[in-house]
């Protein structure tokens, strides 16, 4: 399995804000980035100069958000919902996007659990559990 390091996600994000910014094709996946680089427009001097994002560090003392890991979420949760894995998580996405009228809205609660997922996962030491990922967004797809 293709594992990207830091550097390279940054710079694919770069490379696709740069190429949809001047009209150059996109792959699909760069199509799919881009869409969700158009939801953050705060993310633009980010993704503007590929130098700095690959130097750029982002710390929680900071109290800001990195853009890259947060645009990385935003993929990985569309990512998921097209081969619907774990199993059920198109269709909890989608009832979550409903009951906020939005899928922006619906993904970042997703990115949540998302996230609790895999520090609970590196707390434990186990592997993730998809069920317990899945089962919170159910939850907060019912509240």
């Amino acid at each position: 399995m293709f594992q990207p390091s830091q550097h390279d996600v940054r710079r694919f994000f770069c490379e696709a804000y740069a190429k949809q910014r001047a009209g150059q094709p996109l792959t699909p996946i760069e199509t799919l980035a881009a869409g969700w680089i158009d939801e953050h427009p705060e993310y633009a001097a980010d993704l503007a100069d590929v130098d700095a994002a690959l130097a750029a560090v982002f710390t929680v003392d900071e109290g800001r958000t990195n853009p890259f890991l947060h645009l990385a979420m935003h993929l990985s949760v569309s990512e998921q919902c097209s081969i619907d894995q774990p199993r059920g998580i198109r269709q909890a996405v989608e009832l979550l996007a409903a009951k906020r009228n939005s899928l922006h809205d619906a993904q970042h609660e997703v990115m949540e659990c998302l996230g609790e997922m895999i520090w609970a996962s590196q707390r434990s030491g186990l592997p993730p559990d998809g069920h317990a990922y899945l089962d919170a967004v159910r939850r907060r797809a019912t509240r």
